[in-house]
């Protein structure tokens, strides 16, 4: 069953052992013991053996995934709410920006391939954070892991706030009161929301919620196909003209561009369940191809049917009236609900290793669940605080997605492989960190003072 492991029998004073060699998970073909039947280990060391010897058994099982297998979940994985941010950013950058919409989706690939690259070099580093201890030790660690649980969290309050927006259009003309609460419908209707949505962290084993991402996909994929059928149709004329550039606001719509191709902390995983991880730069140029084309049409078709009215969500722009608003409202309300265990996943599993092994089972669950509901709780609070949808995207894809997509594995490539890089590629790897340093510098700053504004504004009326 297993092709990357052989057995050989040996026999020792105390009976007939097994010793499995396992070349798919151990180095030098580490020979784990296996005990006869009806016999006791006595040893310790033997023990750990079995127990490593299983866990190669359980990884042979999970690396099956094939070609078409990865690329459609690396698909899955970009496509979200930066497709509903694109024709905004598009009308507001120009139409120039695409360029640097299709740019960013050549350089995410390009680094998505130095990740393999990586993983390949050390078979131990299974994720992204493994890769930036390989790179820079417990430093590379820590510095990862603060970037993943940053734009975990700041992704989540992106979701609820478009969960909060496109509830708001869905039940228009709803009214709803509580005695002694002072907040809007919208409000009310987002938080009963997150409400229907906190059971799904509690659930210990991931395979449970899998069928999360599954919907998550379809609910992407439906609201590309309901945009497109608003213009193909004919319900909105597409006849506006989109600016050929306004520069001033490259670097705010540069976070929004950056966010859509946001997906680097979990391709390593993709890569560690392939069947053959060879391909998996094959998987990223098919995969990013794919979105960068959905990206850049959706883009132009929501810019050329509203032109400067166009919604920072291409949802809220649609005709209300129409059944395809309807489906697009509705799967963009959906989605977020569908995010908030599956973002939730890699903090939950640091948590449940960084718990003592001999708590009880139901504590851990106590444990997990209750600090996951707290997180989501605080995250409710603050996108309910904070309503610009746009302005926290684009903060979000400036201050952490460009670091983690394009600075950090130039970074951790060039420090793994620094006796071995050629000249051109050190070249082309230290003009991307300095190029995603400038970007991610200056999309900051922009967005953070439009995110003000916006803030003043709000208390001022």
């Amino acid at each position: 069953m297993f092709s990357s492991m052989s057995k050989s029998w040996r026999s020792s004073g105390s009976g007939t052992q097994s010793t499995i060699e396992c070349s798919s998970c151990c180095p030098d073909g580490h020979k784990h013991v296996e005990p006869a039947s009806g016999e006791r280990f006595e040893d310790q060391t033997a023990v750990k053996d079995l127990e490593s010897s299983e866990e190669c058994v359980e990884q042979a099982e999970k690396n099956n995934s094939s070609f078409m297998h990865a690329v459609i979940n690396m698909i899955g994985m970009l496509i979200g709410l930066g497709q509903l941010s694109t024709p905004y950013a598009l009308e507001k950058g120009g139409w120039i920006s695409a360029f640097l919409l299709i740019g960013l989706g050549v350089i995410c690939a390009f680094t998505t391939h130095l990740l393999g690259k990586c993983l390949g070099k050390d078979p131990k580093s299974k994720d992204y954070k493994d890769i930036g201890q390989q790179a820079f030790g417990t430093k590379g660690r820590i510095l990862a892991a603060s970037f993943i649980y940053l734009e975990i969290f700041m992704a989540l309050v992106s979701y609820t706030i478009s969960l909060h927006d496109n509830l708001a259009t869905v039940f228009l003309g709803t009214h709803l009161k509580l005695t002694g609460i002072q907040l809007s419908t919208s409000q009310l209707l987002t938080v009963m929301a997150v409400l229907v949505a906190l059971p799904s962290l509690w659930f210990r084993d991931l395979s449970s919620i899998s069928f999360l991402s599954s919907a998550g996909i379809l609910m992407s994929l439906l609201i590309f196909v309901t945009v497109a059928c608003t213009a193909v149709f004919g319900v909105v004329n597409p006849n506006h003209r989109i600016p050929p550039l306004h520069l001033p606001n490259i670097p705010s719509v540069s976070g929004l561009y950056a966010f859509s191709y946001a997906g680097h902390i979990v391709f390593p995983n993709i890569y560690t369940a392939m069947k053959d991880p060879s391909k998996f730069t094959k998987v990223s140029i098919v995969s990013f191809s794919v979105v960068t084309i959905l990206y850049t049409a959706l883009a132009f078709m929501g810019a050329k049917m509203f032109g400067p009215g166009v919604s920072s969500q291409i949802t809220l722009s649609m005709p209300r009236h129409v059944v395809f608003t309807k489906v697009a409202l509705w799967a963009t309300v959906l989605t977020p609900m569908t995010k908030y265990a599956l973002e939730f996943a890699p903090f939950a599993i640091e948590l449940d290793h960084s718990l003592p092994p001999s708590m009880k089972h139901h504590i851990k669950t106590i444990i997990r669940g209750g600090t996951g509901s707290i997180l989501i709780l605080i995250i409710l609070a603050l996108a309910l605080c904070v309503p610009y949808f746009e302005h926290v995207l684009s903060l979000t894809g400036s201050l952490v997605s460009i670091g983690i997509s394009i600075v950090l594995p130039c970074g951790f490539y060039t420090k793994i492989f620094w006796p071995k890089i050629s000249r051109p590629l050190l070249i082309f790897n230290v003009v991307l960190i300095v190029f995603g340093t400038l970007l991610a510098v200056s999309g900051t700053v922009s967005s953070f003072k439009l995110l003000v504004i916006s803030l003043q504004r709000a208390h001022s009326t």
